[in-house]
C-alpha cells in the first residue's frame, strides 16, 4: 500500500461438477489478479462447487472440509507466495452433523487471520440454504490486513443494513461479499433486470450510509440440479466507492475484475457526509425486535 491506495481482485467464474477443476481454475484467477497488482483478493461463494443449495440433498454435505484443511491451507499457500490477502468462501465442517457457510480471511504472509460464518440463511426455490447451513455464531467483525482493514460478510447478508453497519462500525475499509446470486428461468423475462438493480443498489447505499468501500464477487454460468431446477447467475461483479459510485463492473462472463481504491477518500466522505456522527443511538432501541406490532 502506498498513500493509501490498494488494489482490489475479484476472481468471477463458472462451476462445474468437478471440484478439483473449479478450485484449479480459481487458484489461476487469484494468480492473475496478483500478477495484475491485486493485494486483496476475494472469490465467490462456495467456488470449489457448484450451488448445491438448489435442491435438499445430503450427498452434498460430502462437499465440506475442516477450516483450517485442504482449501484453506492451499489459499494460505498462494497468499503467502504472491504476499496477497486473500477471502476465500468455503463449505466448512464444524463438527459432525454442523456445518457453516464460511469465509476464510487469510493475510499476505499465509497467516489465517479467522472466519466469517454466514449470519442470514435463506430458504427460497432454489436457495435452501437452511438444510444446509447453521447460522453464523460469530457476530459481525473485521481484520486488520496488510493491506487494509477489511469486513466480511456474505450473500445473502447483503440485504441487511444492519450486518453492513455493525461491521463498518468495527472499522472496515472494505465490505466483501462473496456471492451466489441468479435468475430462475420463470423470472427471468419479467424481473430480471430489477432484480439485478436491486442487488446493486442495496449494495451501493451501504457504501453510502458508511462511508467505506464494498466489492461484490458473484459467479457466472447456468447450473442444473438433479431434479431440472436452474439457476442462471449474473456475474457482473463490482466495486462501489465510497459515496456509492462504481468503480468497476465486471460482465455475465468469466472474468478477473481489478479495481484501484484509495484508502484516504474515506476519512473525506465521512467529513462531508458526516452519518456516523449524526446517527440516533438512543433512539434505536426497537431494531431488536422482530417487528413493531
Amino acid at each position: 500500500m502506498q498513500d493509501g491506495r490498494v488494489r482490489l481482485g475479484l476472481v468471477q467464474s463458472s462451476c462445474g461438477a468437478s471440484l478439483p477443476e473449479n478450485t484449479c481454475k480459481t487458484v489461476d484467477g487469484i494468480r492473475a489478479a496478483a500478477k495484475s497488482g491485486a493485494q486483496i483478493i476475494c472469490t465467490q461463494e462456495l467456488f470449489r462447487s457448484e450451488y448445491f443449495c438448489q435442491v435438499e440433498d445430503p450427498r452434498f454435505f460430502d462437499f465440506a472440509e475442516k477450516i483450517p484443511g485442504p482449501s484453506c491451507e492451499l489459499l494460505q499457500a498462494e497468499a503467502a507466495s504472491a504476499e496477497v490477502v486473500i477471502v476465500g468462501s468455503l463449505f466448512e465442517e464444524r463438527a459432525p452433523g454442523l456445518y457453516h457457510n464460511t469465509a476464510v480471511i487469510i493475510d499476505a504472509d499465509g497467516t489465517l487471520l479467522g472466519t466469517y460464518r454466514k449470519m442470514h440463511i435463506p430458504d427460497d426455490p432454489g436457495f435452501y440454504e437452511k438444510y444446509y447451513f447453521a447460522p453464523g455464531d460469530q457476530g459481525f467483525r473485521t481484520w486488520q490486513t496488510r493491506y487494509a482493514k477489511i469486513g466480511v460478510l456474505i450473500c445473502w447478508d447483503q440485504w441487511f443494513p444492519e450486518a453492513a453497519r455493525l461491521t463498518a462500525l468495527q472499522g472496515a475499509e472494505v465490505l466483501v461479499y462473496p456471492t451466489a446470486i441468479g435468475w430462475l428461468p420463470s423470472e427471468k423475462e419479467s424481473k430480471g433486470e430489477e432484480q439485478v438493480n436491486a442487488w446493486q443498489t442495496v449494495q451501493r447505499s451501504h457504501a453510502i450510509a458508511n462511508g467505506c468501500y464494498l466489492a461484490a464477487i458473484n459467479r457466472v454460468g447456468t447450473e442444473r440440479a438433479s431434479d431440472g431446477s436452474e439457476i442462471e447467475f449474473w456475474g457482473q461483479s463490482f466495486v462501489a466507492g465510497t459515496m456509492g459510485e462504481i468503480i468497476s463492473q465486471a460482465s455475465l462472463d468469466e472474468e478477473v475484475l481489478v479495481a484501484d481504491i484509495d484508502l484516504k477518500r474515506i476519512a473525506e466522505t465521512r467529513r462531508d457526509w458526516p452519518f456516523l456522527r449524526d446517527r440516533r443511538i438512543d433512539a434505536y432501541e426497537d431494531l431488536n425486535r422482530r417487528y413493531c406490532d
